[in-house]
């Protein structure tokens, strides 16, 4: 067992109050912290409907308690400082925007203990682009999750030249301890495994609808029935969020800027962001 016992999440978006709570499911003390009041009070509604997940979806123990008693043991932050006070480890899951991150980290390297182990859940930027920003590039490595973590439960775990061997281990350990399956990546990659796979696959979607080859709903569905996948892109879209699609889609070129130009008209300015929100390409009525 790691010596990593109180962990802070950075974001409670769809994968930040997923990392959180399954952290807290397997045992950890944790701290979810997120910029204002309004943040945390829909991580609560997140939280509360992720424990009603893992009931129905009948994860090991959750029916007999356990999924209850996780909520117990996260406590909400607005307060940065208050937030990694005691943290073992820090999980920054906040927007896909280098100056946010850059900013994050410089007050995180002076509020947080010298031993704490900064990591990022950043999808598309490499750990060496923030390894500058923290203060400690020694203790800070890439810990990457994919969405509905009770199900698809990988952990990449990518350092960069400057982690030490002992961090990069000791957050391999870490994941395993949460239920995660670690994966060790060897050296640095953008989009590490899976969306080195998955964003060539969401960008063609993309650049379809952007060209008006077809609608959403027409996309996926061939892709549906032509190999059996229980979801097409546009829905993948809606459960990553289509702010992060757009953030994501602006760092391409001409044809994936003009996607990015397409959903913040079409989607982002009418508040639709996706499957929390309970809009995105597609409707999602309450309780679906």
């Amino acid at each position: 067992m790691t010596a990593l016992r109180n962990i802070t999440v950075l974001g409670t978006g769809v994968l930040g109050s997923q990392i959180a709570y399954q952290t807290a499911y397997r045992g950890f003390d944790v701290v979810a912290y997120d910029i204002d009041d309004a943040a945390l009070e829909a991580a609560k509604q997140r939280f509360a409907g992720l424990a009603d997940t893992y009931v129905t979806e009948g994860v090991d123990g959750a029916a007999d308690g356990k999924a209850q008693a996780a909520i117990g043991r996260i406590i909400l932050s607005a307060d940065l400082g208050d937030a990694v006070a005691k943290a073992d480890l820090v999980i920054e899951a906040i927007p896909e925007n280098l100056e946010i991150k850059r900013a994050t980290y410089e007050q995180l390297a002076t509020l947080a203990p010298e031993h704490t182990i900064f990591a990022t859940n950043s999808s598309t930027l490499l750990p060496s682009d923030l390894a500058s920003f923290t203060g400690r590039a020694d203790r800070f490595l890439a810990l990457h999750f994919a969405n509905r973590v009770w199900v698809h439960n990988t952990a990449e775990v990518m350092g960069t030249e400057a982690t030490t061997p002992e961090v990069f281990q000791t957050v391999v350990e870490f994941a395993a301890e949460i239920g995660m399956v670690p994966i060790e990546i060897k050296k640095e990659k953008a989009g590490y495994l899976l969306n080195s796979l998955l964003v060539p696959f969401l960008q063609a979607a993309g650049e379809l609808l952007v060209d008006g080859i077809a609608e959403p709903d027409a996309i996926d569905k061939t892709w549906r029935i032509g190999t059996g996948a229980p979801m097409g892109p546009f829905q993948i879209y809606d459960i990553v969020g289509l702010t992060t699609a757009y953030n994501i889609s602006m760092m391409g070129g001409a044809k994936q800027q003009a996607f990015a130009a397409l959903i913040k008209e079409r989607y982002i300015d009418q508040g639709k962001l996706g499957v929390a929100t309970g809009e995105g390409f597609y409707s999602y009525p309450k309780g679906e």
